[in-house]
This record gives structure tokens, sequence and C-alpha cells, in this order.
């Protein structure tokens, strides 16, 4: 019988969890652009205005403020709220009050619809009766005996 080498075990050992660790990295990326991408559109939707950072100084002026959370700025007594985004799309949102009144119950309406999505997929797995469905789940596991 032919044994592996102890150091090609280690290597292999390696290369599965830098492939793991590297698909959990991504995975963690992909969600938190989908977070971004949906608070962007609820931006949009409340009303808020895109502007791009379309020249260097803008880009560098762009990176100066807080990233990926609305911040209030005052301009000639006018409060302006801004969610500057270097990352995705290199521009950043601008909207005043009422759109920032409006993004606020978007988010609000967004969070319910979200628990109440989670309550029904909740509600629906406690409802599933795997035995009368034919899965064996009395204690094996997924019906693999």
């Amino acid at each position: 019988m032919i044994t592996p080498k102890k150091s090609t075990i280690v290597s292999a050992t390696k290369i599965f969890q830098a492939i793991v660790i590297g698909s959990f990295l991504s995975s963690c990326s992909m969600m938190q652009a989908q977070q971004i991408q949906d608070k962007e559109q609820l931006l949009t939707a409340a009303g808020f205005k895109m502007k791009p950072a379309d020249t260097p100084e803008k880009l560098a002026h762009l990176k100066s403020l807080p990233q990926d959370k609305i911040t209030p700025n005052e301009k000639d007594g006018v409060v302006y709220y801004i969610y500057a985004d270097v990352d995705n799309c290199q521009c950043f949102y601008w909207g005043l009050d009422q759109s920032y009144q409006n993004f606020m119950l978007l988010q609000e309406q967004k969070n319910i619809a979200d628990e109440d999505r989670m309550s029904a997929e909740i509600n629906y797995q406690g409802n599933m009766n795997w035995n009368m469905m034919g899965y064996g789940m009395g204690g094996y596991g997924m019906g693999f005996y």
C-alpha cells in the first residue's frame, strides 16, 4: 500500500484551508456589496440624487468623507444628507431633509418586510412533518441509514 508523504497531506490541508477561507471571505464581500447596493437603491427611491466623483479632485474629496453611512452636512443654513461610496460607485448621494425622512421610512419598511419573510420561513420549516414525508428523520439524519 502506498501512503502519501506527510508533506503532501500538509500541503493539501493548507490548500483546502485557503479555499475555505477564500470562499468565506468572498461570500462576506458579496453580502456586503449587496447590502450597499440595496441601501443605494433605497436612497434613490427616497429622492436622493447621485453624483459621480468624475475628477481626481472630487475623488479625493469623496475619500475624505465618512463612507457607507448617511451624514448631515450644513451649507449656507441648509442641511444636506450625504452618503459617500468610494469602493462601489465612486460617487455620493445627497438629499435634503425630506429625502432623509423618506429614506428612514423606506428602511423601516424594508426591515419589517425582511423580518416578516424570515418569520414566515421559520414557521414553514417548523410546520414540516419530515416523518410523514418519508425522510426518516428519527435520529438518523436526512434519511441516510
